[in-house]
């Protein structure tokens, strides 16, 4: 593993300082970072990140990894790693739409037609439509296949019944990507197909999964003899798990590409040596040093873990199992950093 950077990635990142460096200040004199996420104030937070994703989209930072052909940078893997970690070493509030950004985007251009590329993907660029993804149900989680929401075809519109939970920010989706079984008869896996939903569209439900916190990122989301055009069909009529493949994989990529885990503890190491407690500072603690030493090797373990997946990747080797390790272990080591 080689971990120097060549030339253009040095290049890529000076540009994308010298840019942050005027056009994040700009943005912090209309939104404090009391106005970004993980605040008392979601809607305040949305449009905090929703303002700086059309300043970025406006700089064209928006989709970098997404081909030029179709309004991205095309950018490696690398500098994606590079654009992450000076976003939040700069402390920039995140994007509005990560779903359609990270999965959705790139399905549409792998399974995708050409007049569907010309219709969803310049939207999604720009944030002017916001997705959601219509997978978990109560009884397909971690067994995506058995899921139940049905879809039939008639009359050239697919009516769709049945039932999405976990749906991250549903309530403030323009669209949705979501799979249905349009074939009863078939192996589970064989009868699921894969439709584009205006989720303003007669029949669909949004319940929020209020948190502890007051929040409500989370849905559930109820489907009514929904009509969606056949045109809004992604990819082949009961070949939607090979779409929802395609998707889980690039939802992997950037859960893998997050090995920026480093910087918040950082920030939570830097927070307990300010921090009073019991006549001293919090970083002093013996038993709280022997915490966020483990936390700070979990931090560096991750981060290998993550380059390794990236390495494979620039190799032009399948993805390995490091994404799903990541998943896992990037949320333990984020739950006793919070902790």
């Amino acid at each position: 593993m080689d971990f120097a950077y060549t030339e253009r990635e040095e290049g890529f990142r000076r540009e994308l300082r010298e840019w942050l460096a005027v056009n994040f200040g700009e943005h912090r004199k209309r939104f404090p970072p009391s106005d970004d996420e993980l605040t008392l104030h979601p809607d305040k937070a949305f449009d905090s990140s929703l303002a700086w994703h059309k300043r970025m989209h406006a700089g064209g930072w928006v989709g970098i990894h997404w081909p030029k052909e179709y309004g991205g940078r095309g950018a490696s893997l690398i500098e994606q790693m590079i654009f992450t970690e000076e976003l939040i070493a700069a402390g920039a509030p995140p994007g509005v739409n990560t779903i359609g950004l990270a999965m959705v985007g790139p399905a549409v251009i792998h399974h995708g037609s050409e007049e569907q590329r010309r219709r969803w993907l310049p939207p999604i660029l720009s944030a002017d439509e916001i997705w959601c993804q219509g997978f978990s149900e109560p009884g397909a989680g971690s067994d995506l296949a058995n899921l139940s929401t049905r879809a039939t075809l008639e009359n050239g519109v697919f009516v769709v019944s049945g039932q999405k939970v976990w749906t991250s920010n549903a309530h403030r989706s323009h669209s949705c990507i979501l799979l249905v079984r349009t074939d009863p008869q078939a192996p589970r896996h064989k009868g699921i197909s894969c439709l584009l939903v205006d989720m303003r569209s007669p029949g669909i439900t949004i319940r929020p999964l209020v948190q502890m916190t007051g929040d409500a990122e989370f849905n559930e989301v109820f489907f009514d003899q929904v009509r969606v055009p056949k045109a809004n069909l992604l990819g082949l009529k009961n070949g939607g798990w090979d779409v929802a493949i395609t998707i889980l994989m690039y939802e992997r990529m950037a859960i893998g590409s997050t090995v920026i885990l480093y910087h918040y503890i950082e920030r939570l190491l830097n927070l307990a040596r300010r921090t009073s407690r019991d006549g001293g500072v919090a970083a002093k603690d013996p038993l709280l040093r022997q915490e966020l030493a483990q936390i700070y090797l979990e931090g560096r373990a991750l981060r290998l873990t993550g380059l390794r997946y990236i390495t494979r990747q620039l190799r032009g080797e399948a993805p390995g199992p490091e994404g799903s390790v990541l998943k896992l272990t990037l949320t333990e080591t984020y739950k006793k950093m919070a902790e």
